[in-house]
């Protein structure tokens, strides 16, 4: 599976990627250039983020299903033991 970002996503990252080429490396790069760092890191870092994040929401998830009779319980038949 490759991450395929919008339009709008994309080009801010590149732009990114470049003020921070520029400023933390003392050089400046073009958009071809920030275009292969992307690329490179959406490949090679982008899973193991994306598979984390996954994990995390699976883990939530389960959290909130396993608590769920807990969280939502109400006494039934309760009419005439209160009276």
């Amino acid at each position: 599976m490759s991450i395929k970002l919008n339009g709008d996503t994309e080009k801010y990252l590149l732009d990114s990627i470049k003020r921070f080429v520029d400023s933390q490396l003392d050089t400046s790069i073009g958009d071809l250039k920030a275009s292969l760092v992307l690329d490179f890191f959406l490949r090679e870092i982008g899973p193991s983020v994306y598979n984390q994040a996954i994990a995390d929401a699976q883990t939530y998830v389960q959290e909130k299903v396993a608590d769920l009779g807990g969280a939502r319980y109400q006494a039934e038949f309760d009419y005439w033991k209160k009276r």
